[in-house]
This record gives C-alpha cells, structure tokens and sequence, in this order.
C-alpha cells in the first residue's frame, strides 16, 4: 500500500495555508552530498578505515604481506559499507526537509521517521551567521532571542553544530547560501519596520510623539 507521509500539507513544507497577505519567497533543502560529509561525518569515518587499513599493512608487511593486505581489504570494505549507510542516511534526511522563506518567518520542515516543523516568526530571530561549506553550500544559523529552547536532539542535524545550551535552527548545506542570507535579512528587516510602523500607528500620533 503507498503512503505520502505528506499529504496532510496544504502547502509544501508548511503545516497550514500561509495567511492572507504572507508570500513564500524561498524554499529549499540540504544538497545530501555535503550534509553527508557535514553533519553525518563521513570524512573521519574515511579517514577512521582509512588508518586502520594503512596500520594492518604496516603490522604485517615483514611477517606476512599477504594476510596484511587481506585484512587491509577488510577494513575498506567495512568502511565503503559504513559510507554507503551514512550517504543514504544524509540522502534521506534531505529529501525529507524543506527550508521556507516567507515574507512573515522561517519554517523548517525536518524529520524522516517523525516529522516536526518549526515556525520560526522573524520577531524571534536575532541573528544570522553564514558558514561556507563543500560544493558550494553553507549554513545559515538563526540566533534566537527570547526565553524559548528547541530540542538539539529532536532537530539535529537542522542545528549548529555543538551548541546545545543555546540551541540554533540551522539551515544546513543549502545551494548558493550568500543570496539565501541576503533574502533573509532584507525580507526580516522589512518585516520588522513594518510591524514597527503598525505599533505606532496603533499608538496614535500623540504617543508617538511624547516618545
């Protein structure tokens, strides 16, 4: 029987239909390659077979040569196995997501087995750092202010790595992240002097003024 863990979406990575005036400016998803070396770390697991390969070898070249390759293919063969598992994980967890930028927030759809999407106002977000990774990806981590916590665990990978006291949504391994960041902070910017100029106009000019 086929199922589509996602069709309960009215609008694709969002959990409800946008408001009336709310438009999505942006959507996207980790490029599974670099999250696999990223966040499932599948260059120290290549590294890791790769060193126990070379010191078989070297344990065994005087001895027996043959046994120290044989048990050398071994270990890469494990290893390949390893990376094969990791990459198919990192391809899952990336087909599962979609990042969205509308004109009002940030929402993250995560989750392979158990789906969550964080809905992320820009009244929350203090801060954006960009970090550069391979194949012309990046980071984008959203600093957030106010008294809230997210989970690390629950939204690992989606986070920066290793901050766990604070911890900091992230948009990971996203294509072409320097014109992703420059969206995000002219349209937060924009979003936030609006809503400036709609509290004091609820003021009233005479508020405004004694201010």
């Amino acid at each position: 029987m086929t199922h589509d863990d996602y069709h309960v979406e009215p609008v694709r990575g969002l959990p409800g239909v946008p408001p009336e005036g709310e438009r999505i400016l942006w959507q996207g998803a980790p490029d599974w390659r670099a999250l696999a070396l990223e966040a499932m770390g599948l260059r120290w697991v290549m590294a890791y077979f790769g060193a126990l390969a070379a010191w078989r070898v070297a344990v065994d070249l005087d001895r027996d040569p043959v046994t120290g390759l044989q048990g050398a293919a071994l270990f890469l063969a494990l290893g390949l196995a390893a990376c094969a598992i990791l990459a198919g994980i990192a391809w899952v967890l990336a087909k599962a997501t979609v990042y969205t930028i509308t004109t009002r927030r940030v929402a993250m759809r995560i989750g392979a087995a158990l789906t969550v999407t964080l809905n992320l106002p820009y009244r929350w977000i203090g801060s954006v750092d960009l970090r550069r990774g391979p194949f012309g990806t990046g980071d984008l981590s959203l600093s957030l202010i106010g008294s809230d916590r997210i989970s690390y665990v629950v939204c690992w990978p989606h986070v920066r790595p290793w901050r766990m006291r604070r911890t900091q949504p992230t948009l990971r391994c996203i294509p072409d992240p320097e014109t992703v960041a420059r969206l995000l902070a002219e349209t937060a910017e924009a979003r936030l002097e609006a809503q400036a100029f709609e509290a004091a106009g609820a003021r009233g000019p005479a508020a405004v003024a004694a201010e």
